[in-house]
């Protein structure tokens, strides 16, 4: 792992204070001097101050980060395997597939072979994006309910789309 010091996020997160790090030097505000620069603060306010300022600065670093993977030079590219955008013909393979797989599952809900609880379970979770934790929310009931649900039902959806 690289230096803490090296990270403005990494030195803010392991100071008691809150540090502000520029091109001639490194400045940390404590508690102590936040306090007698502003009377009427608290420490509470402090407190709620240095959460923000690492919140700040670990937005940064993801910011960082995410602009640092994109930032690949052209001969990279060139040794690359992978390409970057799929083929013409897999983009058409792909959209087949997922026509297929909306096909198969709309047969699967009106073919009966599920019950009233599978149907509402299934068109929340992939139609709607639900997740387990909230349909069983929703519903009041465990997670390994709603789960066992939806595993039967994929189960019976993977034979309609084979077929």
């Amino acid at each position: 792992m690289r230096n803490y010091k090296d990270s403005d996020y990494a030195l803010n997160k392991f100071s008691e204070g809150i540090v502000y790090k520029f091109a001639d030097g490194i400045v940390e505000v404590t508690l102590e001097a936040y306090l007698k620069s502003n009377p009427g603060r608290t420490e509470a306010d402090f407190t709620e101050l240095k959460a923000l300022s690492d919140e700040i600065y670990h937005q940064q670093v993801v910011q960082e980060h995410r602009k640092s993977r994109l930032d690949v030079s052209i001969d990279a590219l060139e040794d690359s395997k992978h390409p970057l955008m799929d083929s013409f013909e897999q983009e058409l393979i792909i959209k087949s597939e997922k026509q297929k797989a909306l096909e198969a599952a709309k047969k699967l809900l009106h073919s009966g072979l599920l019950t009233e609880t599978q149907v509402r379970r299934f068109r929340l979770h992939f139609f709607q994006g639900l997740s387990i934790r909230q349909i069983a929310a929703r519903e009041g009931v465990h997670k390994r309910a709603v789960w066992d649900s939806l595993h039967w039902s994929e189960k019976k959806l993977k034979k309609f789309f084979n077929q």
